[in-house]
């Protein structure tokens, strides 16, 4: 992931939260918002709800992997905000992927 492909802007992320549109599924929850520029911006985010910081990095590992092995099936064009759901802890990479792809067609952010 390139540096300019990664969301990180108190704005930004204000502008995703309320303009932008959610779609939870079982172990993340999917904020989109579409941005205007010719590539994506993404983020990953897990709270201290998830667990100790173990249990976090881990999740937001998992949920980056996913990214990038489907990062070719998501439209341009959008900034992306990934969040951990504490149900996340002890699951495969399988899982968290099915779950991130479920979020994103039901979001309309892939292509078909």
């Amino acid at each position: 992931m390139l540096k300019k492909e990664v969301l990180r802007k108190k704005d930004d992320f204000t502008s995703v939260y309320k303009a932008g549109k959610s779609v939870p599924d079982r172990y993340i929850v999917l904020f989109y918002k579409k941005n205007d520029l010719p590539y994506s911006r993404t983020a990953f985010l897990a709270s201290k709800k998830v667990g100790n910081s173990v249990q976090r990095n881990r999740a937001k590992r998992l949920m980056k992997e996913s990214y990038r092995l489907n990062a070719d099936r998501f439209r341009t064009g959008y900034d992306l905000i990934f969040i951990a759901r504490n149900t996340i802890n002890g699951r495969k990479l399988m899982d968290v992927n099915k779950s991130m792809m479920n979020a994103a067609a039901r979001g309309k952010v892939t292509v078909s």
